[in-house]
């Protein structure tokens, strides 16, 4: 079977270029249902528990907010590129509670882009990922490493 072909290649990612997604709206069911699996503390998966935390009322985990910023760059451009995965994320910071019913957008800045040296098929991108509320506040940044395959790699 021949290799899928893709829109975007490691060759699209250049340093300096941004990419947008988003709208995610933010329900309370899939912040309660996140919460209940992955990550249940009190804040996130009961009111009357939240209403009496630093919150003031029911949260996101952190986590799902990592999750819905992931699925908005799938959604956006990730499922459309030569991607082979990531070794990582550096610098996660959760910057704001996300509640339910807000409304996360974001922006993908590429901060570095290389080919790897042990294997010229594959080029590396670096990014800064910030996801905004819908009042325009950062409420998660994160930096990470993605590996794409090189649309023309080098001999």
């Amino acid at each position: 079977m021949p290799d899928k072909t893709y829109r975007y290649y490691w060759e699209d990612f250049p340093v300096g270029q941004t990419r947008d997604f988003g709208p995610m709206p933010v329900t309370r069911e899939a912040t309660v249902a996140f919460a209940q699996q992955f990550d249940p503390q009190p804040f996130h998966v009961d009111d009357a528990a939240a209403a009496d935390s630093l919150f003031g009322r029911l949260s996101a985990s952190g986590w799902h907010t990592c999750a819905m910023a992931m699925r908005m760059m799938c959604d956006a451009y990730l499922l459309d590129t030569a991607s082979l995965g990531s070794p990582g994320i550096d610098n996660l910071c959760w910057l704001k509670p996300v509640f339910p019913g807000d409304t996360l957008s974001g922006r993908l800045t590429v901060l570095e882009s290389r080919p790897m040296n042990s294997r010229p098929a594959v080029g590396l991108a670096r990014s800064r990922w910030e996801v905004i509320n819908q009042h325009g506040e950062p409420v998660l940044t994160m930096e990470g490493w993605g590996m794409f395959r090189r649309r023309t790699p080098a001999d």
